[in-house]
Order: structure tokens, then sequence, then C-alpha cells
């Protein structure tokens, strides 16, 4: 039971990570990248769909994405659907496919960008901590009701909260290669 408090914590932590990278993956740092787009949803057939699922997106160069849809009818409504979303880009139709070319960033818009990043890290952490704080409510419930001794309670913790700082520390670590990649982008 103990063990597993500690797995469920650690699962828990590992998808606070994946979260927070998912979303880095969405922050536009002046380079190509695919996943920018995992959040559009295009009208097809009035039924909302992932831009991902209804065409190919490549990247023939490091600052264009290429959007190849697989139905060549959608073009519009894609083309239509990277306009209406927060992306700020403008999308280059050519009746094939649509090119997206992602702009240079002013050094404005990259700290703009790298407060983001410490944003989603430190709300990324909270989750890790969240985990943390049940993962340790459950011990203390457990070494309360005699379930575990007061000793193994103190080193069950001691290994959550290792599990913990070793969350953080990833969390820091793609937040600091994040900024980077802003930075020299």
């Amino acid at each position: 039971m103990t063990n597993e408090i500690i797995q469920t914590a650690s699962t828990n932590m590992d998808k606070s990570i994946r979260a927070y990278q998912k979303n880095l993956g969405q922050i536009r740092a002046g380079v190509a990248n695919a996943s920018l787009l995992d959040g559009v949803k295009v009208d097809y057939y009035g039924v909302p769909t992932p831009l991902t699922q209804m065409s190919g997106v490549t990247i023939p160069e490091p600052r264009v994405l290429m959007v190849t849809p697989y139905d060549k009818s959608s073009l519009d409504d894609i083309e239509h659907a990277i306009l209406a979303s927060d992306l700020g880009l403008t999308p280059a139709n050519d009746g094939k496919v649509i090119r997206l070319v992602i702009p240079q960033l002013t050094g404005e818009r990259r700290q703009e960008i790298a407060k983001q990043v410490g944003k989603l890290a430190e709300e990324a952490k909270i989750a890790v901590r969240n985990v943390r704080r049940d993962a340790m409510d459950k011990l203390k419930k457990q070494g309360k009701d005699g379930d575990i001794t007061e000793d193994q309670e103190h080193d069950l913790e001691a290994e959550v909260q290792k599990v913990t700082n070793q969350a953080t520390s990833k969390i820091d670590d793609l937040a600091d290669a994040k900024r980077k990649e802003i930075t020299e982008g």
C-alpha cells in the first residue's frame, strides 16, 4: 500500500511534467515546430476537428511550417482556422498547401515569452507539490491508523520528497532549455 502511494505520486508528477512539456511545445520560439498547431481546430463538415488529424504538417525550412490537407476541399477551412487561432501567424495558401512563416522574435517579445515559460514552470511545480501534499497526507493517515510505524512513515516521506525534488528539477531543466531556445532563436 505504501509503495503504491509513492508510485502513484511519481506517476502523477510525471503527468504534470508531460503536461508542462506539451505547453512548452505550443510556445512559439522563432523556429518552426509542428506542435504549434496542436490546439488548432478546424470546422470540418460542422465538426470541430484537430488540424493535425486533417493534414500532414512538415517543416521544409527552419522557420516554415507546411500544412498539406488530406482532403484538398478543406484547404480554405484550415486557412480560416489558423487565422482565427491565437497563433498570430498569417497562412499563405497556394491552392495545394498552406505555408506558415514563423517570424523572427524581437528582443521584447523574447522576454515576454521567457516570462511565460517561467509562469508555466511555476504552475507545473505547484501541481507537483499538490501531488506531494496528497501523498504525505496519505502516509500520515497510515501512520495515525497504525498501518505503518513512525520510522517507516518518516522514511516514506523522505522518499516522496526525493521524487518531488526530481520532478521539480526536471521542470527547471525543461524551462532552462526552452528559455535558451527562445533567447538564442
